[in-house]
């Protein structure tokens, strides 16, 4: 019976949650220039939008968007540039219904090699937003277009003249008849990877096209040099003779490399076409051009890429609930025990109260510092106090100002009445159980034994 007893008894149950909302959701992204990132067919994402749903007044909705290629299409880079470029990217998230407003979920990724032009862009691995619920009512909460930008790193980025592993899928400089590479040259003619090409032939040409503020001819000085004419987006605009040296005097030098031998900046930021074409029968070298880029120069929006929903359009809605738990009040109360604090070492502690919903977690609006009952950010204790202040309960004679103190739970459980009230504890009382069954069955052992001796001292008598 007591076993049976001890069965019955109701045990707790673990406090029920709302699940969070995971929403999937496909787009198509295009180019707004030339210049875009995706300037040769839409690229496709796939997205993942994620939020807690259990939501509270003072509490935030906290966006998290995770992002993805969906098949082989790409963001590529726009030009040749040195490390440190960035890609930004931000999601529109439409609020409507109880209070009206759009998060703008943010994200960045800095790219810390060199970029090619048409190189492969990596995306942020995810975008977030939080947002603060300022009060209670429905909110339909709707994903729209996403803009992804990039931005170049200020530098100087060289563009060498062969289709080696710094220009891939040959997108390399483009050289007309007569000309002749030499690779593998010794490290002492100081050639940038120790390469370049050579003609001899009048009016052989080479060109490049790029993105960037300016540019710079690279190549070597040599005795045996002639005039190079230089244009630059179809204009000519100056000629170089790698024969003589900074001030037009003759040189007697042989394949002494890396010289800048001509160069232009301030131009603006966007596509530009350089061309050398060798004016004489001499001979003319190629090693490198040199791309510049100022990024203050930079249009935000100039390498941009604008993403829309192709999947279906979804939406969801969810109830922010207003917060529950004492309210702080100055009533006086009469006749019935009201808790007072009394520290046992406290030279003047000062308490100070703020509104349930007051946000006091210093600008971090997460998950953790807003589940927080009201009680639990009605009271801090300043000054220097050196005990814990505890509560004792004490009929009180006359009126009594209401002293708030912490709730007895930091954090309400998700699907919990948020009342600053501890639920029952999730550990099962297996321990207490056993021992109220043994304690029964004790019982009911030692009242037998009794009655046995009780018999036998009678004479086994009834």
């Amino acid at each position: 019976m007591g076993l049976a007893a001890a069965a019955c008894v109701l045990l707790p149950t673990a406090p029920a949650s709302a699940a969070p909302a995971d929403l999937v959701i496909d787009y198509e992204c295009a180019g707004t220039s030339p210049s875009s990132i995706a300037k040769y067919a839409p690229v496709r994402l796939r997205t993942r939008l994620t939020f807690a749903t259990d939501l509270v007044v003072g509490g935030a909705l906290d966006l998290k968007w995770s992002l993805a290629y969906k098949d082989a299409s790409r963001f590529t880079s726009p030009g040749y540039y040195v490390g440190g470029s960035v890609m930004n990217i931000m999601g529109n998230v439409q609020i409507a219904g109880a209070w009206q407003n759009i998060l703008q979920p943010t994200g960045a990724t800095t790219i810390a090699q060199g970029l090619q032009l048409d190189k492969e862009l990596p995306l942020p691995a995810g975008i977030s937003d939080p947002g603060l619920l300022n009060k209670p009512g429905v909110i339909r909460i709707e994903p729209k277009d996403i803009v992804v930008d990039f931005a170049p790193p200020d530098g100087e980025a060289n563009v060498n003249d062969g289709n080696d592993i710094d220009n891939p899928r040959g997108h390399v400089i483009s050289y007309g008849p007569g000309w002749t590479p030499f690779d593998d040259r010794p490290r002492s003619e100081k050639h940038i990877h120790n390469d370049y090409h050579e003609t001899s032939s009048q009016y052989a040409w080479a060109e490049l096209k790029f993105v960037g503020t300016g540019v710079q001819y690279v190549g070597p000085r040599d005795h045996e040099g002639g005039p190079v004419e230089i244009e630059l987006d179809h204009e000519v605009r100056g000629t170089v003779d790698p024969s003589k040296d900074a001030i037009g005097d003759p040189v007697n030098e042989v394949h002494n490399g890396g010289h800048t031998l001509w160069e232009l900046n301030g131009l603006p930021y966007g596509e530009h076409t350089i061309k050398i074409t060798n004016t004489s029968t001499k001979k003319a070298w190629l090693d490198a051009f040199r791309v510049i880029t100022n990024k203050a120069a930079v249009p935000t929006d100039f390498h941009r890429a604008t993403c829309k929903i192709v999947s279906n359009p979804v939406s969801i809605e969810v109830t922010v609930k207003d917060r529950t738990g004492p309210t702080p009040t100055d009533t006086p109360t009469t006749g019935q025990p009201s808790p007072s604090v009394t520290p046992t070492q406290s030279p003047s502690p000062s308490t100070s109260t703020s509104q349930p919903n007051q946000n006091n977690n210093n600008g971090n609006n997460n998950h953790h510092n807003n589940d927080r009952t009201v009680a639990d950010r009605l009271v801090s204790v300043h000054g220097n106090a050196t005990s814990t202040p505890t509560a004792t309960p004490k009929p009180s004679a006359g009126p009594t100002a209401t002293n708030y103190v912490a709730a007895q739970v930091k954090k309400t459980p998700f699907g919990g009445v948020p009342s600053g009230e501890a639920p029952v504890a999730s550990r099962q009382p297996y321990v207490l159980l056993a021992g109220g069954s043994l304690l029964l069955l004790g019982s009911a052992a030692g009242g037998v034994v009794m009655r046995r001796r009780r018999s036998a001292h009678a004479g086994n008598r009834r």
